[in-house]
């Protein structure tokens, strides 16, 4: 499956951005799915998962804050980002696995294990 990413930005902090990332190639139906990101000189780290049964999970510092959610017919992945904090700040991967326990082993930290990656959107928050 191919992955693009869109919906990136600057935007002050508390605002607010919605990112896509369309699938082809295969139907995301069959996929767990996720948002990863990357601050420049940290480690990717799993920002909210989700699996084809719409099982979702946050990095403790997005809860209440970032929404993941999925469109089969649209074969589109969403990741709906309010309140932003300067925090925020780094690239966002989309991310694909037909496995959800290898997206979740991903989310918790072996994300080079993920079979599927987009090229990343840039989102800057700033104070």
């Amino acid at each position: 499956v191919q992955l693009v990413e869109s919906g990136g930005g600057s935007v002050q902090a508390g605002g607010s951005l919605m990112l896509s990332c369309a699938a082809s190639g295969d139907s995301s139906n069959r996929y767990s799915m996720g948002w990863f990101r990357q601050a420049p000189g940290k480690q990717r780290e799993g920002v909210a998962v989700i699996n084809s049964y719409g099982t979702t999970s946050y990095a403790d510092s997005v809860k209440g804050r970032f929404t993941i959610s999925k469109d089969n017919a649209k074969n589109t992945l969403y990741l709906q980002m309010n309140n932003l904090k300067p925090e925020d700040t780094a690239m966002y991967y989309c991310a694909a696995d037909l496995k959800w326990g290898t997206l979740r082993s991903g989310f918790d930290g072996n994300w080079r294990r993920v079979a599927s990656w987009g090229q990343g959107t840039r989102v800057t928050v700033s104070s």
